[in-house]
């Protein structure tokens, strides 16, 4: 697919919570096609110790608006710096990168689809949600975060979809992990996705395995580059070392050595 290096006008800049900020930009020239689970590369002006450009999760797009959503948290010296934009500033992005979610072939109303995002890694299950509805599905979601106020977003979440939460300390939907849910035993699901804290995405994996249930995982490791040249986000695979930004963040956990 087709890179792009592209100024985007912040239009909105949301603070959702102490550690997450939500960016929606624009462009005066229409966006390029981007799919669920794929990323972007920002690079982050007024930030003298921020050198690379930071890779974020695509949260949604929405075309009527010609409009990039990015949820931001807020870790480093770059992404809080990110967080302070006003609408107004320019933000210069390399997109679309990496390899996005596989959407099943038809929608015949039966399949049931699960969708397990856990703190900022809920952010790419919103366009993916967005893009199953589009396509006839009725997605389900199972967001976990520690408290209530760290659950992101559940208001643009529920229109695409069913919403089942988890919290922690029990203030919001169940109480303990996503994997503890009682969804995941009261119903058969025939395919989930899952991005969040590497250990959650293992626990998600491990039940999809042993449940004979296809699963995608959105990986977040550490990326510099973005298009395969540095080699920091290497992850080992069946079959072999491979580079998250340009062979995932996506993969189909058969492909990963996690159940060994």
């Amino acid at each position: 697919m087709k890179k792009y290096m592209i100024n985007m006008t912040v239009t909105e800049s949301k603070s959702l919570h102490n550690s997450y900020c939500l960016l929606k930009l624009t462009s005066d020239k229409a966006l390029p096609e981007i799919r669920p689970g794929q990323f972007v590369q920002v690079w982050v002006d007024h930030s003298p110790t921020t050198f690379l450009r930071r890779p974020i999760s695509v949260h949604y797009v929405d075309k009527i608006k010609n409009e990039l959503w990015l949820l931001i948290q807020k870790v480093g010296d770059g992404t809080r710096s990110m967080a302070t934009y006003p609408p107004g500033d320019i933000l210069n992005l390399l997109l679309p990168l990496g390899n996005g979610f596989t959407i099943p072939a038809s929608a015949d109303g039966k399949q049931k689809l699960l969708l397990v995002g856990g703190g900022v890694g809920v952010a790419p299950l919103l366009f993916l949600g967005a893009c199953l509805k589009m396509e006839g599905f009725e997605p389900h979601f199972l967001l976990g975060a520690r408290t209530k106020d760290e659950l992101l977003q559940l208001e643009y979440f529920r229109q695409f979809g069913t919403i089942y939460t988890t919290t922690e300390d029990g203030s919001h939907g169940e109480k303990g992990f996503v994997t503890h849910h009682s969804i995941l035993k009261n119903v058969r699901f025939d395919q989930i996705y899952t991005c969040g804290p590497k250990p959650m995405m293992r626990a998600v994996a491990g039940y999809a395995f042993s449940a004979a249930i296809p699963c995608e995982v959105s990986l977040e490791n550490t990326m510099a580059c973005g298009i395969g040249a540095c080699l920091c986000c290497v992850e080992d695979t069946h079959e072999g070392n491979v580079c998250v930004c340009t062979e995932g963040p996506v993969f189909n956990i058969d492909k990963l050595k996690w159940q060994n």
